[in-house]
């Protein structure tokens, strides 16, 4: 096949310049994706990319994948950022050898999936990822299976390397680095739209919304996370098909929710899901308050997205119940004020944590029909809930006991996050703070200074105190 390579000038190349010099503006292609753009191979010197760059286990399956006779490709997204000069996450492998080849190759190797047949190659905790090419849909005899509304449910008919490229998601996601010349092969264009910094679908774009919906939240994240645009005709349709959206599985959602949230951009990628109405898909409780209501609600989501996002930067761990604790928090506390809805029978209103506990039960019982997550991140969400009401019990050795608690610092710094927003008091996050730093004995005398200790018991005096007239 013949090679479209573009002459450049032989200076030395650096990875923020190779993009630019690559393509003239007289050079740059003007036709649609449907009219298929040439093949266009970039040899080991004209691009950035450096095996010493990617994974060794990566290149270790690359290189037997190769000697065994067989096509060996890095795709996806591991090559989207080594041409952009940022570090992968995760290296996945192309090839034109079966799963069962795979297997006979690697005795390291696990087949899974139904929707796609992959193989899995394990190094320890790594796994290196390896689907075989596969077919383009527009043959007229297809083993694809597909829902009544287009969504494809298993495939796994094997096809060509480009045809492999043509039935990828999107053009950036479309590029091959071929371990047996070093070169990067680019069947749909994806070189240039990284020099546009645009997210583009590779065909239709509302069709392949339809096969696949959470293309629809890939397109947003990756635009977040590469500070790109999205094309016109690739972004129109989100608009409109959502909707899509509650046909997958909440499991599945969850995921993607991680990788949306979790990732240093969280109040970009709540803000841009909420700009093309995705975000009522995810949270549809959260983001009816939010219609409803102006203010606080509005101001905490900012405030803990904000936390996470710096948690982040600064390298600290973060965990989903945190985010799903901040994200459901509204919806707990409007309906643990409901408080008619949990009184006992005898008319006595239940204490708050009890009313928290009720109320988190039902909003995540709720939440699991849009995006489920793991039992214990729940259980952990609804912990950071019902402990709130503990930091107004400030006498004795009430905060000595709670500092213990497993969950002590996570409410810790929901409670911040509340008295930021003016949600919670202010002095009362300032005295925990105050109570962490001291020495015992100091923390002692804290909490004998009568904060909390000494007003309850007054409280209960001056309720006695109507019965000595009456004498």
């Amino acid at each position: 096949m013949k090679k479209l390579v573009q002459k450049k000038s032989a200076e030395k190349k650096s990875r923020g310049g190779w993009l630019k010099r690559l393509f003239s503006p007289s050079e740059q292609r003007e036709e649609s994706l449907d009219e298929r753009p040439g093949l266009l191979v970039l040899t080991r010197s004209e691009h950035p990319i450096s095996r010493a760059n990617m994974s060794r286990n990566a290149v270790k399956v690359l290189n037997r994948i190769h000697q065994g006779d067989y096509e060996a490709y890095l795709v996806g997204g591991g090559v989207r950022d080594l041409m952009l000069g940022r570090e992968p996450k995760d290296f996945d492998v192309a090839t034109n050898a079966t799963p069962e080849e795979m297997k006979a190759l690697f005795r390291n190797c696990r087949l899974i999936g139904r929707r796609f047949r992959l193989a899995h190659v394990h190094f320890g905790r790594e796994i290196i990822e390896v689907a075989t090419f596969r077919s383009g849909q527009d043959k007229t005899e297809s083993t694809a299976v597909q829902s009544e509304q287009g969504m494809i449910l298993r495939d796994n008919e094997y096809g060509t390397l480009e045809e492999d490229a043509w039935r990828r998601d999107f053009t950036i996601n479309a590029l091959y680095y071929n371990i047996a010349d070093f070169s990067v092969v680019d069947y749909t264009g994806g070189v240039e739209d990284l020099e546009k910094g645009q997210i583009r679908m590779i065909g239709g774009a509302e069709q392949r919304y339809h096969e696949d919906p959470v293309r629809m939240l890939r397109a947003v994240r990756f635009a977040v996370k590469l500070g790109f645009t999205i094309e016109q005709k690739t972004e129109q349709p989100i608009f409109e098909l959502g909707h899509l959206l509650e046909q997958i599985p909440q499991a599945r959602l969850y995921e993607e929710f991680l990788k949306m949230f979790q990732s240093g951009q969280a109040l970009d990628m709540f803000e841009r899901l909420r700009h093309y109405h995705l975000f009522c898909y995810l949270f549809p409780m959260t983001d009816r308050m939010l219609d409803q209501e102006e203010g606080f609600p509005h101001n905490f989501l900012i405030r803990a997205l904000e936390n996470t996002d710096s948690r982040v930067a600064e390298g600290k761990p973060i965990t989903p119940a945190f985010l799903i604790a901040a994200l459901l928090w509204e919806g707990v506390r409007q309906r643990a004020d409901v408080s008619h809805s949990w009184n006992s029978e005898d008319g006595v209103l239940l204490p708050e944590n009890v009313r928290l506990h009720h109320a988190g039960r039902a909003i995540l019982r709720e939440q699991r029909k849009s995006l489920s997550m793991p039992k214990r991140f729940a259980i952990m969400a609804q912990e950071i809930w019902e402990l709130q009401p503990r930091f107004l019990r400030r006498g004795g050795r009430q905060p000595h006991r709670f500092m213990e608690h497993p969950r002590f610092r996570a409410a810790y710094d929901f409670l911040l996050l509340r008295a930021e927003v003016g949600e919670s008091d202010m002095v009362l996050a300032e005295w925990w703070t105050e109570f962490q730093k001291v020495n015992p004995s100091e923390r002692d005398q804290m909490s004998n200074e009568g904060h909390e200790g000494k007003k309850p018991r007054r409280r209960r005096r001056r309720k006695k105190k109507p019965a000595s007239p009456a004498e």
